[in-house]
């Protein structure tokens, strides 16, 4: 509750007059917008009066007014309260209350009709009594001035109104209040305006607008330099309205079709005319001896209006010259207005540069008269710039000639000025060759112009040099030469795949540079040299893109300088792709390929072209998307590298594995090991009893002293099945074991590289590492990393100088280049096919979004919580700071997104109800009623167990999944789903999530929303995948105004996640900032 009372706000407004107007304003329904926020005690309104107006009030935690502050003119021009600030006021005083104030029409609580009332209102004033006697309208602008040529002038109107008879107004300003009061003005006994009787002719009522925004204006004149034209007082004085300068064009504007009278000097015109034209001016230079003289013709009762010259009085017209003239005529008033006379002399060294500079502009001045004593003199041809170019020592010499006809110029000596002819020169196109110098850094001595700095002669030959080429002929002398630039971008590369060595041969050179020279090149490019000066003393620029580029080559594939002497530098055949990928981008290298090599690329980029075949007893079963992928891990397995086979959900990652490891195991007698959930194990048993019963599956499972025995079965079997909790208990059992091949799968349960699960996969030895997950980056690049380390250890670097080299420049900075990179190094290895992509007869996902609100008990439960954690959090941060405040921060976001689901989640005795719950309760009966079957996923079990509650009071029959469900009962209920058994499933987002097919259901309702949205995602294709005949309708519950509509913003930003790195040109975020975490408290 705000305390403020009527009192309160009388004595803080300006005048009582200012209350009484605010008051108005409240009740005629003028506060178009307000925000109220009574925890923060922040207010915003709109408040609708000449035109929008923004009010900000702020009250303390109290309840007390602390400032307030509005847009208005009026605002900044007086010490107290403004109109539009007490009518906001006004408003919170009144709220939920009947007012005891004396007017009630028009109230600004009647929210419905306001806008309608604002319409009448505006018809209503525009009406005129039929009974108004019109009124004339006489206005005299005054021209008071204290000297001449723009100095101290002052223009005024003064004005007569009246219906048969004028009569002066004394007060221009009591008229406007008379006028915006609706009060009568007594002109004397034979007149008296009243605005009720009288009314003003139409074409005169936007001079009369002209006047109340005067008035508006006199309140701030005296603080607005932009206004302000002395320092005497407003701009209403008695019967004059003083028109500031800034404002003078528009009331010229305003009397163009008027009649105007004007006096000055004394003298008064009537009728004045305003014109849109030049001042009549007349030049006449003449050289009555050895110096030039210019008379200037001008009437001598020119008057500037205004000190920018835009608005002239002369004889009886008002000229608005062209911006030319008011340009050019400037120097010459402000010359009379100095000296008194009309004539300026030049002197005979001064002659030149006035044909040159001054005399072209006198001509947009005015008319120009020339002597033709005079004209003989001028000598006028284009000119011809050369210069010439010499090397002295260590510094450059510049000679520099203009040549006009047969005259040359040096622009250092001035010999030529002995002649008696005046040179009109092309002073411009000079000017922007000295420059070039000047900027240049060249110095000037009585013997030489020179330049001695060597950053600086670089300079000049890579930046000037091309700049003075373009305006005139440039020499340079043999020794000159010498230090030019080396004009070579042409760069050689080779790269081949030797099939001995298995190893990449890599090598670059410069034509026309030594290889002993590359390595200080490259060392002057790291220290961000603009240019190498080379042994012979030439210069070599360094801010080509060529050398960029392979600079920052050398630095993704850690190679040093020295390492570009060697003919042939060997690299890892892994990098194949990313080098080949990169000198394809560098434009001016040429680059040369061996076979080996092409073929290497293109394999692995192109695998559905390879020669590879399928299984015989999988031919007719696989897609055709399916055998590209099995083509791809052969492609990969034959050069012996890894990769992440990244498919959308349900395109059949796990059919695509079996393939490769049925093919595979005509080479080798070698086992292969699956890693994966513990809830995936016996489906991975399944599938391959399914797809390939000729492979001998082995399920590690079950207590220690059973694994024990089965681990002796190993060298019996084809493929070895366990799961990430067993392997961290087994690990030293595998020590001895060597794999074909070892295959994660959902592999982001190695993201966190510390964990003991990343630990110990890492430690199994085989012949190949894949990896298998729809999700290979879910918060931070940290996890992409981890993931290669486990297939190809060395590949993106070490964790250190992947952070520094990709995440920070990533996900701190949002650095597209480093986010480009990192795209082309892992690309190739990454194979990602999305469904709606390569399952076009895969029935559409319709995703929608459901806003449910909040209780009013609800409602109570959350802001107070909502408050306390707020608070909490902050003074965590103040004293902890962010980073250790991280469980303290989400364990009250969890706290929040509980209350959304329902506040008896953690309140005890809560016996209130829950908006979304109550949602979800209807969406279930309706499904129902419409034969939809449903899997229903949350993050808290206690929201199932709610839910549990209703179905069974209704008698709907449904399956229950979560983390304590063992995992021949989860396969045992997914069976009977998709067989028709009962209608819904209630699933544990984190326990089902994934390896579950579902495709029985055509509903999926995700109840709370989570931060990561491929976990949403993966839990939805469950349903959505191959073998779903049916639509899926994906609905997703969200409640109004709370934390979960900020959490389903973030969702969506989220979701360029992997994509950002899997498909170049996109960009994502990482995980959240302190900014992120106060933006979702601003709920």
């Amino acid at each position: 509750m705000f305390n403020i009372s009527e009192n309160k706000i009388k004595n803080m407004c300006t005048s009582y007059e200012v209350y009484i107007r605010g008051l108005r304003y409240f009740l005629e329904g003028r506060i178009k917008d307000i925000d109220i926020d009574e925890i923060l005690g922040f207010v915003e309104a709109t408040v609708y009066g000449s035109r929008d107006y923004y009010v900000n009030i702020e009250f303390s935690h109290h309840g007390d007014l602390i400032d307030a502050a509005c847009s208005c003119p009026a605002y900044y021009g007086q010490e107290g309260m403004c109109k539009h600030i007490a009518a906001v006021l006004l408003y919170i005083h009144n709220r939920g209350r009947t007012s005891n104030l004396s007017i009630n029409q028009g109230a600004v609580e009647n929210h419905g009709f306001r806008q309608s009332n604002e319409i009448i209102s505006f018809f209503e004033n525009k009406l005129i009594p039929v009974s108004a006697q019109p009124i004339n309208i006489e206005v005299t602008m005054e021209i008071f001035m204290s000297g001449m040529y723009g100095k101290d002038i002052r223009p005024a109107i003064s004005l007569r109104i009246g219906d048969k008879k004028l009569y002066v107004v004394k007060n221009i300003k009591d008229l406007v209040r008379s006028i915006d009061s609706y009060k009568p003005l007594d002109f004397g006994k034979n007149f008296t305006f009243d605005p009720s009787q009288h009314c003003f002719k139409e074409s005169d009522l936007t001079l009369v607008e002209f006047f109340k925004e005067m008035n508006d204006i006199d309140k701030t004149v005296e603080s607005n330099a932009s206004y302000r034209f002395d320092h005497s007082g407003g701009l209403f004085r008695g019967k004059y309205l003083y028109i500031p300068y800034k404002i003078l064009g528009r009331f010229l504007k305003l009397m163009e079709d008027k009649p105007l009278k004007v006096i000055a000097r004394e003298k008064e015109y009537n009728d004045v005319k305003i014109i849109d034209r030049d001042l009549p001016v007349e030049f006449l230079l003449k050289k009555p001896d050895n110096n030039l003289v210019l008379n200037i013709n001008i009437s001598s009762d020119v008057i500037p209006l205004s000190p920018d010259g835009k608005h002239m009085f002369a004889n009886g017209t008002i000229y608005n010259p062209s911006q030319d003239q008011i340009e050019n005529l400037a120097p010459f008033y402000r010359a009379i207005a100095q000296s008194g006379t009309r004539e300026f002399k030049f002197s005979q060294k001064d002659s030149e540069r006035f044909a040159s500079v001054v005399m072209p502009n006198i001509k947009k001045a005015g008319q120009l008269n020339v002597d033709a004593t005079v004209k003989e003199l001028f000598y006028q041809q284009p000119v011809e710039a050369s210069v010439y170019l010499d090397k002295n020592d260590d510094a450059i010499t510049v000679s520099i000639g203009f040549t006009y006809g047969d005259i040359t110029i040096d622009p250092f000596n001035q010999k030529h000025m002995d002649s008696k002819l005046i040179i009109i020169r092309d002073y411009e196109k000079e000017r922007k060759i000295l420059d070039i110098f000047e900027q240049s850094g060249f110095k000037i001595n009585k013997d030489a112009v020179y330049l001695d700095d060597d950053d600086l002669i670089y300079d000049f030959l890579a930046i000037h040099i091309p700049r003075l080429q373009e305006l005139c002929q440039v020499y340079y002398s043999e020794s000159f030469k010498a230090i030019r630039l080396y004009d070579s971008s042409y760069y050689r590369s080779s790269i081949r795949y030797n099939e001995e060595t298995d190893l990449l041969e890599f090598n670059f050179s410069i034509d026309g540079i030594d290889k002993e020279s590359l390595p200080s090149i490259f060392a002057s490019l790291k220290r961000k040299k603009k240019y190498h000066r080379l042994p012979d003393g030439s210069h070599l620029p360094l801010d080509t893109d060529s050398l960029h580029n392979m600079s920052s080559l050398m630095e993704y594939l850690d190679l040093e300088g020295e390492d570009l002497k060697k003919d042939i530098i060997n690299l890892p055949k892994f990098k194949a792709m990313y080098l080949d990928d990169s000198l394809k981008s560098f434009d001016s290298v040429y680059v040369e390929r061996n076979l080996a090599f092409k073929r290497l690329v293109e394999n692995i980029m192109e695998p559905k072209d390879t020669d590879f075949k399928v299984p015989e007893n999988l031919e007719g079963i696989m897609r055709g998307y399916q055998v590209t992928g099995f083509k791809w891990l052969k492609n990969l397995s034959a050069y012996g590298m890894g990769g992440i086979l990244a498919d959308d959900m349900g395109l059949g990652k796990t059919l695509q594995t079996i393939a490769f490891i049925m093919s595979e195991k005509e080479k080798s007698s070698l086992p292969s090991l699956v890693i994966c959930p513990t809830s995936l194990v016996y489906n991975w048993e399944s599938e391959i009893q399914k797809f390939a019963p000729s492979l001998r599956a082995l399920v590690i499972a079950g207590n220690k002293f059973e694994r024990e025995d089965m681990f002796r079965e190993i060298n019996n079997a084809d493929v070895v099945i366990t799961s990430y909790p067993l392997i961290r208990r087994d690990i030293e059992n595998y020590g001895d074991i060597t794999f074909n091949y070892c295959i994660l799968d959902e592999a982001q349960h190695i993201k966190n590289p510390s964990s003991v699960n990343a630990k110990s996969v890492k430690e199994i030895r085989a012949k190949g590492y894949f990896a298998l997950t729809g999700t290979p980056i879910e918060n931070n690049l940290t996890e992409l990393w981890s993931i290669f380390d486990f297939l190809m250890p060395g590949y993106l670097s070490s964790h250190g100088k992947f952070i520094a080299r990709f995440e920070k420049p990533i996900a701190g900075n949002d650095n597209k280049d480093s986010l480009k990179e990192l795209s082309k190094y892992v690309r190739p290895f990454i194979l990602r096919r999305l469904k709606k992509d390569v399952l076009k007869e895969l029935p559409p996902k319709i995703e929608s979004v459901l806003t449910s609100e909040l209780t009013e008990e609800q409602k109570k439960v959350y802001l107070a919580y909502l408050a306390q954690i707020k608070g909490e959090i902050e003074e965590g941060i103040r004293i902890k700071g962010f980073e250790k405040s991280h469980i303290q921060i989400l364990a009250g976001l969890t706290r929040l997104r509980q209350i959304c689901c329902h506040p008896s989640l953690f309140i005890e005795n809560y016996d209130g109800t829950s908006g979304k719950m109550e949602m979800v309760m209807e969406l279930l009966d309706e499904l129902m009623a419409g034969s939809h079957r449903v899997l229903l996923f949350s993050q808290f079990t206690g929201v199932l167990k709610l839910i549990e509650g209703h179905l069974k009071k209704e008698n709907i029959s449904f399956f229950y999944l979560d983390g304590s469900t063992k995992a021949e009962d989860r396969r045992d209920m997914v069976k009977a789903f998709n067989q028709g058994f009962r209608n819904v499933f209630l699933i544990s987002l984190k326990a089902g999530g994934t390896g579950l097919n579902l495709t029985g259901a055509d509903t999926v309702i995700h109840f709370d929303p989570w931060w990561n949205p491929a976990v949403e995602e993966q839990a939805t294709d469950r349903a959505h995948r191959i073998g779903q005949l049916s639509t899926v309708q994906v609905m997703k519950l969200i409640t109004k105004g709370t934390i979960e509509e900020k959490i389903y913003a973030m969702q969506q930003k989220k979701k360029e996640l992997i994509n950002s790195v899997l498909k170049p040109g996109e960009t994502f975020i990482s995980k959240m900032t302190e900014e992120d975490i106060r933006e979702l408290f601003r709920v």
